[in-house]
């Protein structure tokens, strides 16, 4: 998969994924929960949505937060496969 410019994700940012940021060439996104069991149920979620992709998240998880990177390793930078999870996630929420 291609590695996508600068000014694609940087509209992307604006437009659809308003809540991350580009941070060392990955998309990331901090999300705050009730408590742990809100946070792990999210966290199985995106699992589902990622094992389905094929494409994994780099992830950690104190208590009630999730911190979520997403890049492609492969192409060293963010691609489209980046772009959709981060649009699935978002709708998790909705």
């Amino acid at each position: 998969m291609e590695k996508l410019s600068t000014d694609k994700i940087q509209k992307e940012l604006k437009t659809n994924l308003t809540s991350w940021k580009l941070i060392d060439n990955q998309l990331v996104r901090e999300f705050k929960f009730k408590d742990f069991i809100e946070a792990f149920g999210f966290m199985t979620q995106v699992a589902l949505l990622a094992q389905q992709a094929n494409h994994h998240p780099e992830w950690s998880n104190v208590y009630n937060k999730v911190k979520i990177c997403l890049t492609t390793h492969d192409a060293d930078g963010i691609t489209q496969k980046d772009i959709d999870l981060a649009l699935a996630i978002e709708k998790l929420e909705k």
